[in-house]
């Protein structure tokens, strides 16, 4: 016989329940394969299951979508908070603005580099230091750099704060769904398990290929290894060809 293995997403999972269930609705009152209270707790546990398995799919598409906006965000952000540095920078090389006014927005007065702004973290940091850096600094009596301006700079700033907390949620979220997710997954692998375990028992006393076929009818997946020989219906024959002629013979290599 070909080996089984156990579905590995929850769709797979869904299916597997689904088939297993329809059939057994289907199925004569003299062919009741699996037991009453089986197919009861698997009922009750499809609700849940399908429900949490929804919640997932939705959530995922919501974070999705929602980080290809992030990314943008975060893009204009660095992009804005860069451009300004440099800019100031270049005030203070032609002498526009002093030298230890940088100090204002926490930089170097003696480096004319722009400080890492690869994570998000530096980037709260520095936009938080620049914004007030540079109100303080017009507080005191200095002009404005513009191109770009700070209100233009703190605009992309908000944004990518507003963005940055949902974001945060979006992932809190996502591992709160994933949490809960979790258990139920392994119910539904125990469920399928126990499931499968009863059809092939019900079903053993049949020739390879005709159990396969109606185990498989009760969501059974089975794969072939490497080089094994396909089942058919042929093969069943010849099976039975031979259990006639060496009758006595224990045919515990057809599984």
């Amino acid at each position: 016989m070909p080996y089984r293995r156990l579905p590995n997403t929850d769709q797979a999972r869904l299916h597997a329940l689904h088939d297993a269930v329809s059939r057994a609705q289907e199925a004569d009152f003299s062919e009741q394969v699996l037991p009453y209270k089986l197919l009861s707790e698997i009922q009750r546990f499809m609700v849940p299951f399908e429900n949490a398995v929804m919640q997932s799919k939705d959530n995922y598409e919501t974070k999705v979508n929602a980080n290809k906006q992030y990314r943008h965000v975060v893009q204009n952000a660095r992009m804005y908070i860069s451009h300004f540095i440099q800019v100031l920078n270049l005030a203070v090389i032609r002498g526009e603005i002093k030298r230890e006014q940088k100090l204002m927005y926490g930089l170097d007065p003696h480096a004319h580099i722009v400080p890492d702004l690869a994570s998000e973290e530096n980037l709260l940091e520095w936009g938080k230091k620049i914004i007030e850096g540079e109100q303080k600094r017009m507080a005191n009596g200095g002009f404005p750099i513009y191109n770009p301006a700070i209100n233009k700079v703190k605009v992309h700033y908000d944004i990518f704060c507003d963005h940055q907390r949902q974001h945060v949620f979006h992932v809190q979220n996502t591992e709160r769904v994933q949490g809960d997710l979790e258990p139920l997954r392994k119910k539904a692998d125990a469920l399928i398990l126990e499931i499968w375990n009863q059809v092939e028992q019900y079903y053993s006393d049949l020739l390879p290929y005709d159990r396969m076929i109606k185990c498989q009818l009760y969501g059974v997946i089975y794969y072939y290894r490497k080089g094994e020989k396909k089942l058919s219906a042929e093969s069943d024959r010849e099976l039975q060809r031979m259990r006639e002629i060496q009758p006595t013979i224990q045919w515990s290599g057809e599984d």
